[in-house]
């Protein structure tokens, strides 16, 4: 069994819970971060330099940064599906998890942050519909991609459903205005009958 320091309602802790479902992975979860604290706690520091979250415990081994959990996981406890060690297959995961982070996360996490972590009256109306269009814009080149396609890096789900199917969960619960994207809604109802996605990441954003 491995332990993950986080809490459950973070994007990059709900990466590793879905994962760990996927490759039948028992765990311990420990709420850690945002409202529980200890980020700064010295022996939790020493786990991980960053404070951040997640952090997985694996007998002797620590691992953090959330893609690098993905990655470990796949190697440790049979994940080829997941992450294929063929070096073409492996960049079509890829790509899609680097793409998750440099393009679509600085839009998403703008409007997280707005509507769920700022009163009303303190909120950037200018800022969150320059994100909103921002994300419009990305989740159109997945809505061109998706097309005939079952999921990102073809037919089975891979590490990069993971990421990505998270936010578009988010996306289409953000109370905002959004176009009618069929492909994109499409691929999030498939990822919507994993078990792992209804454990873990349906259900209230926060």
């Amino acid at each position: 069994m491995i332990r993950i320091w986080g809490r459950s309602t973070s994007l990059n802790v709900q990466k590793v819970l879905w994962l760990c479902v996927e490759l039948g992975v028992k765990f311990e979860r420990i709420d850690w971060a945002g409202p529980f604290g200890g980020n700064d706690d010295p022996a939790y520091l020493a786990k991980n330099p960053n404070g951040r979250v997640p952090t997985i415990e694996d007998g002797d081994k620590i691992v953090w940064e959330s893609n690098s959990i993905l990655r470990y996981l796949c190697a440790a406890y049979g994940g080829a599906r997941l992450h294929p060690p063929e070096p073409y297959r492996r960049s079509e995961v890829e790509r899609w998890m680097d793409w998750q982070l440099a393009s679509l996360n600085p839009s998403m996490t703008t409007m997280l942050l707005g509507y769920y972590r700022t009163p009303t009256e303190k909120r950037d109306a200018a800022a969150l519909e320059a994100a909103r269009k921002e994300a419009i814009r990305w989740w159109s080149i997945v809505e061109r991609f998706m097309a005939g396609r079952r999921y990102l890096a073809g037919d089975e789900l891979t590490l990069a459903d993971i990421g990505n199917g998270i936010l578009v969960h988010r996306w289409h619960n953000y109370p905002i205005e959004r176009p009618e994207l069929p492909n994109l809604k499409a691929w999030y109802e498939r990822l919507c009958e994993r078990e792992g996605f209804r454990a873990h990441i349906l259900g209230p954003i926060a």
